[in-house]
C-alpha cells in the first residue's frame, strides 16, 4: 500500500499519525475516517485518541498492548504501528459517509452580537453583509477542542476574517458565536476569550448532563448557521426549557 501518512511515537504511551501539513477536507476525511474505525474496533490496550487538523494521536497503555499480543517479541510501538497500518488499510476502503448537517440559529448583533460593527467596519462591509456572508457556507467541523463542545469550523469567507480583540474579554456568555481571524466557532460555555463576538445561538451547545451526546456538534459535522430575530431567538430559547 502506497502510504500517504507516517506514524511516529510521541514518548512511550502514544503514536501520532500525521497526514500532512495542509489543513484541508481531503485530509480532514482521513482522519475522520480512521478515528471511526478506532471507535468501533479499539485495540487491547488503547485509552483514547484525540483528533487535530492534520494528525490523530493515540494514546495506549504499552503493558495492556504487550500482555495481549500473539508476538511478544515485538515493542508495544511496533504492536500499535502494525495495528494502526491495518486500520489504514480497511479505512482506505471504506464507503465515505454522508455528513450530518446541523443548522444552528443565531441572533446576529446588540447585546448578543457586541462586535458585529468592528467586523463589518474592518472589512469595509454593512453589518447586513457580514451577517449574509457568514450565513453563506455550510462549515466543517473538523475537530471539537479548547473546551467542551467547542467546534473548530473550516471553510469560513476571507471577507470577513477579522483578528482577534487586542484585549480579551475576562467572560463571553454561553453560545456566542465569533471570528478570530480566518475562523469562526462558537463558545458552547462562557469562558475568557479574545474572539469577535457577532452574535448568539439559541441552542445549547454542550450539556453535560447528557451523558449519551453531551455535545451539539462532532467531528465530520457540517454547520448551516442560520439569522433570526431576538424575538425568534427567544422563544426557542424557551421552548428548549
Amino acid at each position: 500500500m502506497n502510504k500517504d501518512y507516517e506514524i511516529k511515537p510521541l514518548g512511550e504511551t502514544s503514536v501520532i499519525v500525521k497526514f500532512g501539513n495542509a489543513i484541508s477536507p481531503a485530509i480532514h476525511n482521513k482522519i475522520q475516517r480512521l478515528a471511526d474505525y478506532l471507535e468501533k474496533y479499539p485495540f487491547t490496550g488503547m485509552v483514547e485518541y484525540v483528533m487535530s487538523y492534520t494528525s490523530l494521536v493515540v494514546y495506549y497503555n504499552p503493558f495492556a498492548v504487550k500482555k495481549a499480543a500473539e508476538n511478544k517479541d515485538k515493542s508495544a510501538l511496533q504492536l500499535v504501528t502494525d495495528y494502526l497500518d491495518g486500520c489504514m488499510e480497511k479505512t482506505q476502503a471504506a464507503d465515505e459517509k454522508k455528513a450530518n448537517v446541523v443548522e444552528i440559529p443565531v441572533c446576529y448583533g446588540g447585546k448578543y452580537g457586541p462586535d458585529i460593527e468592528f467586523v463589518a467596519e474592518y472589512n469595509h462591509l454593512s453589518v447586513d453583509e457580514v451577517i449574509q456572508i457568514h450565513t453563506a457556507p455550510e462549515y466543517l467541523v473538523y475537530m471539537i477542542g479548547f473546551c467542551p463542545g467547542f467546534p473548530y469550523l473550516g471553510g469560513m469567507d476571507e471577507r470577513i476574517a477579522t483578528p482577534r480583540r487586542d484585549m480579551p474579554r475576562l467572560e463571553i456568555p454561553a453560545r456566542s458565536i465569533g471570528i478570530a481571524g480566518q475562523q469562526t466557532g462558537g463558545y458552547p460555555i462562557s469562558t475568557p476569550g479574545g474572539w469577535q463576538i457577532i452574535g448568539r445561538t439559541a441552542l445549547e451547545m454542550f450539556n453535560p448532563h447528557d451523558d449519551a451526546n453531551p455535545s451539539l456538534l462532532h467531528s465530520g459535522d457540517l454547520v448551516k448557521f442560520y439569522a433570526v430575530s431576538e424575538a425568534e431567538y427567544l422563544s426557542i430559547r424557551e421552548a428548549q426549557k
